[in-house]
């Protein structure tokens, strides 16, 4: 790059975008990089503020931030995301499908500490929408070494910084526990307070069991529903200390390998969450018939992205596992379960 003054910049390639801001209405570029700077173009450099200008006169291994941009981009993306030119240096990457945000966060946090460039992303574990702009990335300066970007490179060889990971297990089945729903004392509220959640993320209930407050039938209703083909199992009710509430023993009649009881996630302290051979099954505190969030909406969806689930992640959990109740939910645009 040479800084020229804007008056002797007449022919020569402009090296990066000039942006023009109108307050409150615009912000954008009035004149992109590559453009030949021509006479008319003179008055509007004045007017942005730009007495000087840099045209483009790279060194050899020197690149300029939009290519520096576009590399760091094709570096740190996994299959999951698209990508565009620049604009005004800034590589905005969108989500190629609807899923699951994945971010390896040592590794985010590690290019960012290499100085001159940045990587801005949402939360881990957000779910995105097709199109849904995830991250963007740029260069700081006009031009950077390339040795700064190929370290980059070389870092991501083989790995996705960020990926959007699309939601893979469709099949669900459910056991609805307890004595009052199975006798019919009470409606069973399911498909009205969790149904049009899987809808959400494309899964589907296959089957549907009611259960009584027994364990050796409710062993038996898990064992059932995991036979019809279901890729996740949820069961609701039934998870208190409270000596009638027996489905934890259940689950664990039926062959379940239990991972976790119990989550530091306010609603959902009595999650449980357990494999039945290799098939999750999530058994739902009774929060979830009552609570507009809970740990279900920060679970579900690692599950259908085909994410392990282990206790030491929902021990981790509890940063930021506090539901602040708000009088309008915008989950997932709040920190519920973003630590």
């Amino acid at each position: 790059m040479r800084k020229v003054k804007t008056h002797e910049a007449i022919g020569m390639v402009l090296g990066h975008d000039v942006t023009r801001i109108v307050p409150g209405k615009y912000k954008g570029a009035a004149l992109k990089k590559g453009h030949v700077v021509r006479e008319e173009d003179i008055p509007v450099l004045l007017d942005t503020g730009n007495d000087e200008i840099y045209v483009l006169e790279l060194l050899e291994g020197e690149l300029h931030e939009d290519d520096a941009g576009m590399r760091l981009a094709q570096a740190i993306a996994g299959p999951g995301l698209v990508f565009e030119p620049p604009e005004e240096g800034k590589v905005p990457l969108q989500a190629r499908w609807k899923g699951l945000l994945h971010i390896d966060v040592p590794l985010l946090t590690w290019i960012n500490s290499q100085g001159a460039i940045i990587v801005a992303t949402l939360h881990n574990h957000t779910p995105c929408q097709k199109g849904q702009m995830v991250a963007a990335t740029r260069v700081i300066p006009l031009t950077i070494a390339e040795e700064t970007i190929k370290t980059v490179e070389d870092r991501c060889a083989g790995q996705s910084m960020i990926d959007v990971l699309p939601y893979r297990l469709k099949k669900v089945g459910v056991v609805v526990t307890g004595n009052e729903v199975y006798h019919g004392r009470i409606k069973d509220s399911f498909d009205q307070m969790v149904g049009g959640k899987l809808k959400a993320y494309g899964a589907s209930v296959v089957e549907k069991a009611l259960a009584p407050d027994d364990a050796e039938q409710i062993a038996h209703a898990v064992r059932q529903i995991k036979d019809t083909g279901a890729e996740v199992i949820l069961t609701t009710g039934g998870l208190s200390i409270d000596p009638g509430d027996v489905t934890r023993m259940g689950i664990k009649e039926a062959g379940a390998e239990i991972i976790s009881y119990g989550a530091p996630v306010l609603p959902g302290a009595m999650f449980l969450y357990a494999l039945l051979d290799g098939v999750p099954l999530l058994g739902l505190p009774a929060c979830v018939f009552y609570s507009k969030t809970t740990i279900f909406d920060l679970i579900f969806p690692r599950v259908l992205a085909g994410e392990t689930i282990t206790r030491e992640a929902i021990i981790q959990m509890g940063h930021g596992g506090l539901c602040m109740v708000c009088e309008t939910c915008r989950f997932p645009i709040c920190p519920f379960g973003k630590g």
